[in-house]
């Protein structure tokens, strides 16, 4: 049994529940378990993971800024407001498709030319669409359910695959809540949106 992957598991719930009431606590569950996944995945060969990982480590930090902070009068810049959910706007769906295609296509290339990843594009996948996700979901749109149901099945797979049987299980209840948190972050849209 492997406690480190359980204790991240643990800790992953509990950033599932603080995500599902969009409370900005969530950013504190969300620094602290990819620590723990950090060496989780290293130690079972997903190096994507271990970078994205990292990656989550400052998202973090910048997902409790924009929550916090990221809704201003313009009048009173002193009193922060913090951001409310909305629904991505039109225009971004091509950069996020670009940003998507623009991270996975170079880790892919680096896993297969220097690593020894047994699955280079599941891994390369699952982390382009959770790049892209957690910048959704620090901007607080609502679609970001959308791109993590997606990147939550296909984590579940390939963490079966690797004998991660705590993450794909987390994964997996992730990708159920994910239904979920859509339909409750549909009905918080201020009216209007």
């Amino acid at each position: 049994m492997n406690y480190l992957e359980l204790t991240g598991a643990a800790v992953g719930l509990i950033y599932l529940a603080l995500e599902y009431r969009a409370s900005i606590y969530l950013w504190i569950a969300g620094f602290v378990m990819p620590a723990i996944y950090v060496f989780v995945y290293y130690e079972a060969g997903l190096y994507a993971d271990v970078g994205i990982n990292v990656y989550y480590l400052m998202a973090s930090v910048y997902g409790w800024c924009c929550w916090l902070y990221g809704r201003r009068k313009h009048r009173d810049t002193s009193a922060p407001r913090e951001l409310p959910i909305t629904r991505t706007p039109v225009r971004l769906y091509g950069w996020l498709a670009a940003a998507f295609l623009l991270t996975l296509l170079p880790i892919a290339w680096i896993l297969i030319r220097f690593t020894d990843s047994t699955v280079p594009w599941l891994d390369s996948f699952t982390t382009a669409s959770s790049i892209v996700a957690m910048w959704m979901l620090a901007r607080k749109y609502l679609e970001q359910w959308l791109a993590w149901i997606l990147t939550d099945v296909v984590c579940c797979g390939l963490y079966l695959y690797k004998e991660l049987y705590f993450t794909a299980a987390l994964y997996g209840l992730y990708a159920l809540i994910a239904v979920f948190g859509y339909r409750k972050w549909k009905k918080m849209i201020p009216s209007g949106q």
